[in-house]
């Protein structure tokens, strides 16, 4: 169940990716379709937060290892990134892709609703790229897994 987990969580980082790449070039470009990627965003988000909560609370082994001793992990970049910086910058950039959902239907103008789109969704989209373990780093994963 872990690896089935894990698999398409990480395939799914790709769309989650896309539609924020997406949805901000569309807000930018003041497009009648950022509504639309926006929604994809979010609905991206969503489901990579259940599959992360699920490994992260329940399926993952090192996220077990890690809570064992929380003050280790704490002095390890690698581990600190799973345990905290990981975790806390994808809820940010779920919550930011909902807020700017929020704010942008409550908008009086329709150039009000733009930029509260293209800033929250920017500021998701950069918290989802900070938060991607990229190859390289010292939590890196590979870009695909088989």
């Amino acid at each position: 169940m872990y690896e089935l987990v894990l698999t398409a969580h990480s395939w799914l980082r790709w769309v989650a990716l896309i539609a924020g790449v997406m949805a901000v070039v569309m807000a930018s470009a003041n497009s009648t379709r950022a509504d639309r990627w926006g929604l994809i965003l979010v609905i991206a988000l969503d489901l990579q937060f259940l599959l992360g909560f699920a490994l992260y609370l329940v399926l993952s082994p090192n996220t077990t290892a890690i809570f064992a001793n929380f003050g280790a992990a704490m002095r390890d970049p690698g581990t600190r990134f799973w345990a905290v910086e990981h975790v806390s910058l994808m809820l940010f950039a779920v919550v930011m892709a909902h807020v700017g959902r929020v704010l942008a239907r409550k908008a009086k103008s329709p150039a009000a609703k733009r930029k509260r789109m293209l800033v929250c969704f920017v500021l998701s989209t950069i918290a989802m790229i900070a938060a991607t373990p990229w190859p390289g780093m010292a939590s890196g994963r590979p870009l695909l897994r088989v």
